[in-house]
C-alpha cells in the first residue's frame, strides 16, 4: 500500500451517506476544469441513477477520493462495459490514494462482471493519464474537439482496459 498505510486509510463500499463528502470532492473536480465536462454536481438521486450500483467506492480516513462505473450504453450488448470516474481530493494528490482506489474498482468490476472500462480523459489531466495506464489501461484514441467547456472545444484522450479474467470466452 505504500504511502496510504502513513495514512491509515481504508477503501469501502460507498455509501447514500457519503454523497455529501462525495459531491465535494466532485465539485472540486470541476472546479480544476480538468476532470469533466460538467459544470456542477448532480444531485443523489442523478448520480446514483447515472453510476452503476457495483462497484463504488470510497477512500476514507475522512473520505478524501471516490471512485465510480457508469454505463457507455443501455444496449445490451455493452451491458458489462463501464466508464471509469475516479475522483480524489486535492490535498491528497500524489500519495498512492488514486492508484489503490481505480485498482480496486478494476479488480471489483471484474468480481461483477465487466470486461472493458472506458475512460475519457482531457489531456492536459497527464496525471490522471498515467494512473490509468498504470493500471493496466491503453490509449485509443483522441476524440477532437468532442465537446464545449466554456465555449471551447475540447479533445478527450480515450482509455480502455480489457479484462483477462472475464469475457476471454
Amino acid at each position: 500500500m505504500g504511502n496510504l498505510a502513513r495514512h491509515a486509510l481504508q477503501i469501502r463500499t460507498l455509501a447514500a451517506e457519503d454523497w455529501e463528502f462525495v459531491r465535494s470532492i466532485y465539485l472540486a473536480g470541476i472546479a480544476t476544469g480538468q476532470a469533466t465536462f460538467e459544470t456542477k454536481a448532480p444531485t443523489w438521486e442523478r448520480w446514483n441513477n447515472a453510476y452503476l450500483p457495483a462497484p463504488r467506492f470510497v477512500a476514507i480516513e475522512c473520505i478524501v477520493g471516490w471512485a465510480a462505473l457508469s454505463p457507455v450504453s443501455a444496449r445490451s450488448v455493452y451491458a458489462d462495459v463501464a466508464e471509469v470516474s475516479v475522483y480524489i481530493a486535492s490535498k491528497w494528490h500524489g500519495q498512492g490514494i488514486g492508484r489503490e482506489v481505480l485498482e480496486t474498482l478494476v479488480n471489483e468490476s471484474e468480481r461483477n462482471g465487466i470486461w472493458t472500462l472506458q475512460a475519457s480523459i482531457f489531456p492536459e489531466n497527464v496525471a490522471s493519464i498515467s494512473l490509468h495506464k498504470s493500471c493496466g489501461f491503453r490509449e485509443v484514441g483522441t476524440r477532437e474537439r468532442i465537446g464545449k467547456m466554456k465555449d471551447v472545444w475540447r479533445d478527450m484522450i480515450v482509455l480502455e482496459r480489457r479484462s483477462r479474467l472475464v469475457g476471454c470466452d
